[in-house]
């Protein structure tokens, strides 16, 4: 009989490995792109963006309009024997206009170039916010995985404070120990079940925000890889250039530069004005028929328009300048970023280090001070010190892994990497 019970409890075990939910940050990353509302609304950004470039390539191709109208009564002025008679008759007129421009010194151009540079710009946009997206998601996934750990080692806390506050009730009964000592380590059991309370209300949080991200329901015995909190970026001499240069914001600045420059370009040539193809047929109707057609080349140029287009042209040249001021701010600012996360990352080393030193030794000497416990050469609070100790130690070694890793993180967003 006991070994049918084993077998059913092996095979209960097997069955639950067997059909526990499983997702790997891959998985994460992957359902969240392709659920995330911001994702979809760059993309559609982009078909907006493509959209607007063909609207304005049509100013290359011949324009054709359809012109119609039709006076049921209007005034006629007749001439007859020298005197001028008025007549009221109905009239109609059809025709048909085409207009081709021929060259306008590179203005169009310049305008067609600029918005397929908005194109580009939606792209790297694009870029930016799976980048961002995916590092939010890093976070997520790692705080996740950090939280549960953190269950754990509070719960291991839990089980400690409970030993020892059995141990100083059976002390306390055998008249060896104070009702102090009882009440101190039933007042730290309350605390660590407050601390776990909340700790384990940290989990189901992060757990709800990632699974509203991937747009699945997550189980809160998914499995997690946890080795990923372990892992390090390799950084060299050449990393910070690869971060300036591969950045999709400051992409995004170099292509509003270019996009700048083919404005200023534009409203700078538009003074020379523009050669143009007409073409027009039109059949009247009215107190006598007949048709009108012409072809020609006609030649526009503005020649005085109040300051306005060299307003634009100002103000475009301006704008060229803005685009640049504001690549080298945010080169600026992501040097600064770049430089912080390594000297975080330094920091943080040093910290797992110690904290694994001070763990080391805190549990080296918690037999020793249990036995003096109870031989009444140490107090509760030697007791208490030492496992506030441990636990710390613990916590921190935990949150510094998790802040090395997202300081990795971080600068893999920055480098722009997908």
């Amino acid at each position: 009989m006991k070994i049918l019970k084993k077998f059913i409890i092996i095979s209960l075990i097997g069955l639950e490995a067997l059909y526990s939910q499983t997702i790997t940050l891959k998985t994460a990353i992957n359902k969240t792109l392709l659920n995330h509302p911001d994702i979809k609304a760059f993309m559609l950004r982009i078909q907006q963006s493509e959209q607007n470039y063909n609207a304005v390539y049509t100013s290359y191709l011949p324009q054709l309009d359809l012109l119609a109208t039709y006076n049921p009564t209007k005034t006629y002025t007749i001439q007859n024997s020298g005197v001028f008679h008025t007549t009221q008759e109905s009239g109609w007129s059809l025709g048909v206009t085409l207009h081709q421009k021929v060259w306008d010194f590179g203005t169009t151009s310049s305008i067609v170039q600029s918005s397929k540079v908005d194109v580009d710009i939606a792209k790297e946009s694009l870029a930016e916010a799976k980048a961002l997206l995916i590092f939010k998601v890093k976070s997520l996934y790692k705080l996740l995985i950090i939280q549960r750990e953190a269950i754990k080692v509070r719960e291991k806390d839990l089980e400690a404070k409970k030993a020892y506050l059995a141990q100083a009730k059976a002390l306390f009964e055998q008249g060896l120990k104070t009702k102090a000592d009882v009440n101190r380590f039933l007042s730290a059991v309350y605390a660590a079940e407050d601390a776990l309370s909340f700790t384990k209300a940290s989990f189901k949080k992060v757990k709800v925000s990632l699974s509203l991200y991937m747009g699945m329901k997550i189980d809160d015995s998914v499995k997690l890889q946890n080795s990923i909190l372990k892992k390090k970026l390799k950084i060299n001499k050449n990393l910070e250039y690869k971060v300036v240069e591969n950045n999709n914001k400051i992409k995004i600045d170099r292509l509003n530069i270019q996009k700048n420059q083919l404005i200023y370009k534009s409203a700078k040539i538009s003074h020379f004005g523009s050669i143009d193809l007409v073409a027009s047929y039109y059949k009247y109707d009215a107190l006598n028929n007949y048709n009108l057609s012409s072809v020609g080349i006609s030649y526009s140029v503005p020649i005085y328009t109040s300051g306005k287009l060299t307003a634009l042209e100002q103000k475009a040249r301006i704008g060229k300048i803005i685009a640049q001021k504001e690549k080298d701010s945010d080169i600026l600012a992501l040097k600064e970023e770049y430089h912080s996360l390594l000297i975080d990352i330094e920091h943080y080393n040093q910290t797992i280090k110690t904290k694994k030193a001070q763990l080391s030794s805190a549990k080296s000497t918690q037999e020793e001070l249990n036995a003096r416990y109870k031989e009444g050469l140490a107090t509760y609070l030697d007791i208490l010190d030492n496992i506030a100790i441990v636990l710390n130690a613990k916590l921190e070694i935990l949150e510094a892994y998790y802040s090395r890793s997202i300081a990795f993180d971080r600068i893999e967003y920055l480098k722009g990497k997908l």
